[in-house]
């Protein structure tokens, strides 16, 4: 019973949290004259001595007490005698977790931020670099168009800004406080809840004391964004995988992010890419978990709960290794602009700017325009050239509105230049969207 009832090899992590919370908490019943003021400083005290004891590793703590509430109060019994037993009049285990988890994640939320936007920084670094380096665009993970691999880089940029848009979001809806709702039906004391509130730099508390102590959102929203949040360094560590090997050859990684092989020696891994991509697993897995986990329990309260700390603890940690181990490889790589030319001047990546040109300069619809585009590529692959070495008068056979101011576009470099669409890769949006990006980072 013991062993699976304890859970404090786990919310230990809370210490700081809890202490905090346990503060506010006496400084609220001192000013309700609950508490005397010579308890009152006693029970601070002894809880500074307890955070002291924590921080510089002398802490014991002991299964048999349970959890990290438990211990906390166990111990600063031990060292101020019965006034620590005052410390829980008005609140019940119920509430402090709920606290002293939202107070966690709260924080949580700002780290993975932080990380976020240092990856964030890494990618404007690489893009800037690479403004106008021409690799190929992929559908299909077949060759597209011409892009540059700033843009490239700036769409992950677009990205991390929606998952710290998604962490703070749920921050701010997390920051309702719970300290007062008790073990679910609130407190006949007269609490001042407003000011353990802005003690605790909660936006406001909460409304009804059912909801404030069995609500689990909060975790919930941060697996759900840290699950999103995996999906995209998941993609982006494919892709170093993918221009890694040796058919690709995009980019390259020192051997500070990548690992050789035991037997053959030419062996260059992508190791640091290949495990960011497993471990995005354990943040959809941790998501499903707390959701089964909630999705029987009836109001309020029921222990089933306690299991929902080592998954958000587990999913933190593991998003945060993720996103510095992506900062490091993306400020690490260097990309190999000879190959992703030779690779974007492969596969007729420019037909669409044929099929752009017959719509522009001979007025054909596009849909024509696009059959006369394909028929070019398939003349130019019949006689083994590329698009822009397709003689004019092949181009002429094929439709006679065809001049040679066509091949004005049929080059990779007037390609991506020609993207000037709002959002799109020439490398003059490239440079503008960096400076945008800059300003709304710092």
């Amino acid at each position: 019973m013991q062993d699976i009832n304890a859970s404090i090899d786990v919310d230990k992590r809370l210490w700081a949290q809890d202490i905090a919370a346990s503060k506010a908490h006496a400084n609220m019943l001192e000013a309700a004259g609950l508490l005397s003021n010579e308890d009152a400083r006693a029970i601070l005290h002894g809880l500074d001595t307890i955070a002291s004891e924590i921080a510089e590793g002398r802490f014991i703590f002991r299964k048999e007490h349970e959890d990290i509430h438990l211990n906390v109060e166990t111990r600063l019994a031990e060292l101020i005698g019965p006034a620590a037993g005052r410390l829980h009049t008005a609140r019940s285990r119920n509430d402090q977790v709920a606290t002293d988890f939202k107070l966690w994640v709260r924080d949580a939320c700002d780290e993975i931020d932080r990380a976020f936007l240092d990856l964030q920084r890494a990618f404007l670094d690489q893009a800037e670099a690479h403004a106008d380096t021409v690799m190929p665009g992929f559908t299909h993970l077949q060759t597209a168009q011409p892009v540059t691999f700033g843009h490239h880089c700036l769409a992950y940029v677009e990205m991390f800004a929606r998952d710290r848009g998604r962490f703070c979001d749920a921050r701010a809806r997390l920051n309702v406080n719970p300290l007062g709702s008790a073990a679910l039906a609130g407190t006949s004391f007269a609490l001042n809840r407003e000011m353990t509130t802005k003690a605790l730099g909660f936006a406001e508390a909460s409304r009804n004391s059912l909801d404030a102590v069995s609500d689990r959102d909060f975790a919930l929203e941060f697996l759900g964004a840290a699950a999103i949040a995996g999906v995209h360094l998941s993609r982006f560590a494919e892709e170093i995988v993918v221009w890694c090997s040796a058919p690709f050859g995009f980019v390259r990684l020192t051997d500070a992010f990548s690992t050789g092989s035991s037997i053959m020696p030419q062996k260059r891994n992508p190791d640091a890419a290949e495990l960011v991509r497993a471990k995005s697993g354990a943040l959809f897995a941790a998501s499903q978990r707390l959701l089964v986990v909630m999705k029987g329990l009836a109001l309020a309260y029921a222990k089933d709960m306690q299991d929902d700390k080592a998954t958000v603890f587990e999913a933190f940690d593991t998003l945060a290794l993720m996103i510095a181990a992506t900062a490091g490889m993306v400020r690490d790589l260097t990309p190999d602009a000879a190959r992703m030319r030779e690779a974007a001047e492969g596969g007729y990546s420019t037909a669409t700017d044929l099929a752009d040109w017959l719509v522009r300069a001979a007025g054909v619809p596009f849909r024509e325009a696009h059959h006369i585009a394909g028929r070019a590529v398939k003349r130019a692959e019949a006689l083994g050239l590329k698009l822009p070495d397709l003689p004019l008068g092949e181009l002429q056979a094929i439709d006679a509105r065809i001049n040679g101011d066509v091949y004005s576009v049929l080059s990779v470099d007037a390609s991506v230049r020609s993207r000037t669409s709002f959002g799109g890769t020439a490398p003059q949006n490239v440079l503008s969207q960096i400076q945008f990006w800059r300003g709304k980072l710092a």
